[in-house]
């Protein structure tokens, strides 16, 4: 593993709008604890998302609403630890920057400070684009995400495509262009028609990066235990399945099973042999 970090680079924030000069596609995954985080840091794949989304994928809630500042900071920590040469992206949670500029930067601070991630993400276009600024100007670096935003999907009709009406989609254009123009260095664009994410990713300079919005953008962007088959029967329309390691686990620890009640394991290669000359106690 040690000789393939060094020959991974890790992406800086100059690299995600120069990638799309160039047109060079990346990949962004998720990870919520440090062995995940080291996988990853082994692959390819050149960005991590801490996601609020941990609080469905390693809490089993409902909705992302609920996690907390301390949370997000307490997952991020060691996902930066497992993957020191892959860009590491800290969410920031429901409630940590939507009373005004002043308490997003703080939020922000905390996460950049406490943690030592590349960037923070946050939800929300054109309303949110005068507290991007402020963090900008502050120095936070900063990633939008707009189309559907798990923080506020009650509000949006709950979890389902958005920009699917020319009304909506010249919205999403524009919170796009409001996004560019705070300084926010990149935007995840979430379950939109292909054809609106490949309208956005032209109208913008910055890359987009699309979870369920086509092929047609900057970046592919998905969590990491859904492409990897890890939920059993859950699958969005959006998520290929590029391994089946839920299947690979259970196998395995039906394996251990089977061979701890039959007695065959552990067999002596998997014991200390050592003889002991063991005093007579009874």
């Amino acid at each position: 593993m040690e000789d393939l970090n060094m020959a991974k680079r890790k992406m800086s924030i100059a690299d995600f709008k120069d990638y799309k000069k160039r047109g060079q596609k990346f990949a962004y995954v998720t990870a919520y604890d440090y062995t995940m985080a080291s996988i990853v840091n082994e692959s390819d794949c050149e960005v991590i998302l801490v996601g609020d989304s941990l609080a469905m994928v390693m809490l089993g809630r409902k909705t992302t609403v609920g996690i907390t500042l301390d949370d997000m900071i307490h997952h991020i920590k060691p996902v930066v630890l497992g993957a020191p040469n892959t860009f590491v992206v800290g969410d920031m949670p429901f409630g940590s920057y939507n009373i005004s500029a002043e308490q997003a930067i703080a939020s922000a601070n905390r996460i950049l400070m406490e943690t030592n991630c590349d960037c923070v993400k946050l939800e929300g276009g054109v309303e949110y684009k005068d507290t991007i600024a402020a963090m900008v100007k502050a120095g936070i670096p900063v990633m939008g995400h707009i189309g559907l935003t798990p923080q506020t999907a009650t509000s949006l009709g709950g979890f389902r495509v958005q920009g699917g009406t020319p009304e909506s989609a010249k919205k999403l254009i524009e919170d796009a262009k409001a996004l560019e123009a705070a300084g926010a260095f990149s935007i995840v664009v979430e379950c939109v028609p292909s054809v609106v994410a490949a309208a956005l990713s032209k109208a913008v300079e910055i890359p987009i990066l699309g979870i369920g919005a086509g092929p047609d953008v900057d970046c592919q962007v998905l969590v990491t235990q859904d492409m990897l088959d890890m939920y059993g029967d859950f699958k969005p329309k959006f998520v290929k399945h590029f391994a089946h390691i839920r299947k690979a686990m259970v196998d395995g620890l039906n394996a251990f099973h089977e061979e701890t009640v039959s007695g065959v394991f552990p067999s002596e290669e998997y014991s200390f042999n050592k003889n002991v000359d063991i005093p007579r106690l009874y």
